[in-house]
């Protein structure tokens, strides 16, 4: 299999390339910056200038920056027979945290009370409204950069005043007291492969790790694990780090980060994760592969006029003749291991040959003859 990682090469997508290379025949690391998109009636993707090549898994990440290139470059290479963790709506939801608290909220996902607004007057209405202390962010950012802790509403409309240059909407956000920590849940798949509580610095709101915050290993309730994978499938992300608070009204998650740095976590849980995504990766490719090569030979069958299900009667009417001197005809797929060729299993049984046993292999165009040595 062939793999590819498209990534701004960070020290956690360069360890998530290094363990795919143990599950895949090669991984090219790719830099994010060097892709292009070329948008025509055949759109395709180019690296340096050439086009990309055929991969069986592509794992495209980055940050909100690059969102519009990475849900191109997603969007165009999914139509193809790759495997890719991330849809492309994926990229535009979850690098907006409007767009991802509006998918949480669908979702029925918990979270705090939120407030949208788009204008500064709108937003200073809101603020008469609500409890103080509160949160502001704006849409975009990761890694804590544009969260703001307003402690009443002189400093609130302070800061909307401010942020008034930025053109942006703004969105208002329940403070919810956790003693400055939060959980950052690891989404692979359908499951939550590590967890750790960050602790802020004092006097800072913001526990990422990359804010300054300390981490360290935390067990997750089942209900806990189950609302961080249902916030995955809300923005249509399978590989994620969801980012939840504890509080007496039970786990409210606060943001999906679709490109999450492995080394706080791994640190903190002692957990291989680039391996798990890198087997996770390889494990889902194996099975579209699978299932395309069942769809292709469905497609031969239908051209030849031939059912898919009588073919499989035949098979297993042929198995229970074993015994049978007869010969046997058998319409089916083949299988290559690198540059191995694979028999159907059924070939096995109904030749009762075993390991042992010594042949005769006689090769022409397009045929194969085995027969036993007497």
């Amino acid at each position: 299999m062939k793999a590819a990682i498209i990534s701004l090469q960070s020290t956690s997508s360069k360890w998530t390339a290094e363990a795919m290379r143990k599950y895949f025949e090669t991984v090219d690391d790719l830099n994010l910056k060097f892709i292009e998109v070329n948008i025509a009636a055949q759109s395709e993707v180019l690296y340096q200038g050439k086009p990309l090549p055929q991969y069986d898994c592509i794992y495209v990440k980055g940050s909100f920056r690059y969102a519009s290139i990475l849900r191109s470059v997603t969007d165009i290479l999914s139509a193809t027979n790759t495997f890719m963790p991330l849809s492309g709506t994926a990229f535009t939801t979850g690098h907006d945290k409007l767009l991802t608290h509006l998918r949480l909220a669908r979702y029925n996902v918990p979270m705090p009370r939120t407030y949208i607004s788009s204008t500064t007057k709108a937003a200073k209405e809101v603020l008469q409204k609500i409890t103080f202390p509160i949160i502001m962010k704006i849409p975009h950012g990761t890694q804590g950069k544009g969260v703001m802790f307003a402690e009443s509403f002189a400093a609130a409309s302070s800061m909307l005043d401010t942020l008034d240059a930025l053109k942006q909407p703004f969105i208002i956000q329940e403070y919810i007291e956790t003693g400055g920590t939060d959980i950052r849940a690891v989404v692979i798949g359908d499951k939550v492969v590590a967890s750790m509580q960050r602790i802020s610095q004092s006097d800072e709101k913001r526990s990422n790790i990359h804010a300054g915050g300390s981490g360290e290993p935390v067990e997750l309730d089942q209900k806990t694990q189950k609302i961080a994978i249902d916030a995955a499938r809300a923005v249509g992300a399978s590989i994620c780090g969801v980012d939840i608070l504890k509080s007496v009204k039970g786990p409210l998650v606060i943001e999906v980060n679709l490109s999450p740095g492995l080394q706080g976590i791994t640190k903190a849980t002692n957990k291989n994760i680039a391996d798990a995504i890198a087997k996770y990766l390889a494990d889902n490719t194996k099975r579209m592969l699978e299932h395309g090569k069942k769809d292709e030979a469905s497609k031969i069958l239908d051209t030849l006029g031939i059912s898919a299900t009588a073919v499989n009667k035949v098979k297993q009417t042929e198995i229970s003749k074993q015994t049978s001197p007869k010969e046997n005809c058998i319409v089916t797929n083949i299988d290559f291991r690198g540059s191995r060729l694979l028999l159907p299993e059924i070939v096995t049984k109904l030749s009762q040959l075993t390991e042992k046993q010594e042949v005769t292999i006689t090769i022409q165009s397009g045929k194969v003859l085995i027969e036993l040595n007497e």
